[in-house]
């Protein structure tokens, strides 16, 4: 990994190579996230990349995310955002230290790690749904592993996580980390 490549950055390319399988017919297929299908996951996904553009570029998110279009493709929507999120990120100058979450200050390098293993973990969700088998690349799941019990603790998981899975003894490090999150890799 390269040492200037953020985590964030590494995980929205390989997300993008994920959703690059979208196509519209695949749009109502069920994916890893209970109870979501493609096209809403995909959407949940494009909030979330907004949401951190705009801590990237005013240093304040909202607690309602920007919803995106509905008569828009939840594909291009997802690229779209994906593509303005890494422009801001590299054109923005200092980088900012501390962001607020509605009326509470958060580390800008929270939000970062959140938003990477978000992108990335969807980005998997996204490649099963569209019946592919695009493992997290080993640097990048290696790296956010130790991030995500700080992140999501053991208590207070349910709605948003399930209880981790136990993978297999042989698991690779992007395989450890979506059981974590409460997926089951597949064999």
């Amino acid at each position: 990994m390269n040492a200037s490549t953020s985590l964030l950055d590494l995980a929205i390319s390989y997300a993008t190579r994920s959703v690059l399988d979208v196509t519209q017919a695949l749009l109502p297929r069920p994916t890893p996230c209970r109870a979501w299908n493609l096209d809403m996951l995909l959407r949940h996904a494009s909030e979330s990349l907004a949401a951190i553009h705009d801590g990237t570029v005013t240093g304040h998110v909202g607690l309602i995310p920007t919803a995106p279009d509905c008569d828009a493709d939840p594909a291009w929507i997802f690229q779209d955002r994906a593509g303005r999120l890494l422009a801001a990120r590299a054109t923005t100058g200092r980088r900012r230290q501390v962001l607020d979450i509605g009326d509470l200050p958060l580390p800008a390098i929270a939000l970062e790690c959140t938003g990477a293993i978000e992108i990335a973990v969807h980005g998997w969700d996204i490649s099963l749904a569209c019946g592919q088998r695009r493992p997290i690349p080993d640097a990048l799941a290696a790296a956010l592993l130790p991030i995500a019990p700080l992140l999501i603790p053991e208590t207070g998981r349910r709605p948003l996580f399930g209880p981790p899975v136990t993978p297999a003894v042989q698991a690779g490090p992007g395989d450890r980390l979506v059981a974590f999150l409460g997926r089951k890799p597949p064999a």
